[in-house]
């Protein structure tokens, strides 16, 4: 079934969402499904009278959900807890004692029947019929009656209903709508002065917002980028799971920025710039130095998100490395970069994110990690081709060559798990956008032979054609040569 999403009004802040690792698809959406049946019952008035809940996973939120953490998410979704706000030790609280709940407190405190080993059940040779991330949800009410819904979480946090039509935030009325990388083109083209993507990006945006809370919502996106790299940086254990997974990127850092660093992130970044460009303490210096950097805040950040820390979407969770880790080379390792400069680079770069999810897809369960790392690289290419002064054309460009080398990347979590090889995996998808960047900057787009929207349905198309075993099942690829015995949250 063909689930793109044309001609639906998508925000740069439906792309960068603030939540909880590990998986966006995985974690994020059904967290979110199970506050949504929360409501629906509330405002059904029969809150009150739920005496069971039940939930069935199906497809690959069967097949790595308890890698992922999926029951964790939907009980703490169900709970009422938000992945914005929750603290840290009410997750660590519930991942520890997950398979022993024996009843739950609703959100509102009502009190319901609930047994872990009866009632999540896994589907894992099921699937429904509209994505492979299906789920179900059911209260049994006091007057015998059932009260189900089924949700499908589509990628990047996004969920929708069974039979549910667009939300009512995406019908607007955009002054610039956009639903492929021509349009973006057309209406630079069809103003009296030349203006940047972002410009368009930002008087779309200020339809859902006004400019100061668009500028606020930006500001917090940089700030939860920023300080989930910081947190990352400053954490040091083995990743859960039962892989033995080691963090590396404090090591990557120690070895780059001499011991003792600043005790918050915004004094540790200036200390990060003012070393850029002085050989560091294993000797890297100048560009050797720089991609260093740039590979341990990917780590970084993909390492909090497999630990069940606080991420941004970018577009997703398995994939929330790339854009930081190319957003913080640009604003703390590029000449004149300015806080102007990182709106301008999220506002491009979520709207690339945009372009793709409307053509294409951005879940890994229905397209492979080309759906994840490769839109996160195009959209971070974009960024930095846009703050780096480069044309509209040449942003796209930027998109274009990220996107096109990542073509045909599978998704193949070892264990279930968003560790291997999905973390090192951010570093190459940055590193790709640097010089993507870079390529499109130095080159005439008017002599490309191959365009972003070419390279969108390619994408769409490769999605299509490949492996189900290949998209987020842990069936293929280095899942299916790697020995685990069990996958555990």
């Amino acid at each position: 079934m063909d689930t793109r999403y044309p001609q639906q009004r998508i925000s740069v802040f439906d792309i960068f969402k603030v939540g909880v690792g590990p998986s966006s698809s995985h974690t994020m959406g059904p967290w979110r499904a199970a506050e949504r049946f929360v409501r629906t019952l509330v405002m059904d008035r029969v809150i009150e009278s739920v005496r069971r809940i039940g939930v069935d996973l199906y497809g690959s939120l069967a097949k790595t959900g308890i890698g992922h953490g999926t029951d964790v998410a939907v009980l703490l979704g169900l709970s009422g807890e938000d992945p914005e706000t929750v603290p840290r030790c009410v997750i660590d609280e519930i991942r520890r004692s997950v398979r022993g709940v024996e009843h739950l407190a609703l959100a509102g405190g009502v009190h319901v029947g609930f047994e872990y080993t009866r009632d999540i059940r896994f589907h894992r040779d099921q699937a429904l019929g509209y994505h492979p991330n299906g789920m179900t949800l059911t209260a049994s009410v006091s007057n015998g009656r059932s009260i189900q819904e089924t949700y499908y979480s589509i990628g990047g946090g996004f969920v929708v209903q069974e039979d549910e039509g667009p939300r009512p935030e995406a019908q607007v009325t955009l002054p610039y709508p956009i639903d492929t990388a021509a349009d973006i083109l057309r209406w630079i083209r069809s103003q009296d002065q030349p203006q940047p993507i972002s410009s368009l990006v930002l008087e779309n945006e200020r339809v859902w917002d006004p400019q100061d809370r668009i500028e606020q919502r930006l500001q917090h996106i940089f700030t939860v980028m920023r300080d989930c790299v910081f947190n990352g940086l400053n954490t040091e254990r083995t990743l859960p799971g039962g892989l033995g997974v080691a963090r590396r990127a404090r090591r990557l850092a120690c070895s780059l920025l001499p011991q003792p660093w600043p005790d918050n992130a915004e004094e540790f970044f200036a200390a990060v710039a003012h070393s850029a460009g002085k050989p560091a303490a294993a000797g890297a210096a100048g560009f050797e130095q720089v991609l260093r950097w740039v590979s341990a805040f990917a780590l970084a950040v993909n390492e909090e998100n497999a630990d069940f820390g606080r991420v941004v979407t970018a577009p997703t969770n398995g994939a929330a490395g790339v854009v930081p880790a190319v957003l913080l080379y640009y604003r703390y390792f590029v000449a004149g970069a300015s806080d102007s400069g990182v709106a301008r680079f999220l506002l491009t770069a979520g709207e690339i994110g945009s372009v793709f999810k409307k053509g294409a897809t951005i879940s890994a369960a229905q397209g492979g990690c080309q759906a994840e790392i490769g839109v996160s690289s195009a959209m971070a290419a974009a960024g930095l081709t846009e703050v780096l002064g480069g044309s509209p054309e040449q942003v796209l460009m930027a998109a274009e060559i990220s996107m096109e080398h990542h073509l045909g990347l599978t998704c193949d979590p070892v264990g279930g798990l968003v560790q291997v090889p999905c973390i090192e995996r951010n570093t190459m998808g940055a590193v790709k956008a640097i010089t993507a960047a870079s390529l499109a900057l130095a080159s005439d787009p008017e002599g490309a032979r191959v365009s972003l929207d070419d390279v969108i349905e390619a994408m769409w198309s490769t999605a299509l054609d490949m492996n189900s075993k290949y998209k987020e099942t842990s069936e293929g690829g280095l899942a299916a040569r790697i020995p685990i015995n069990v996958i555990e949250c």
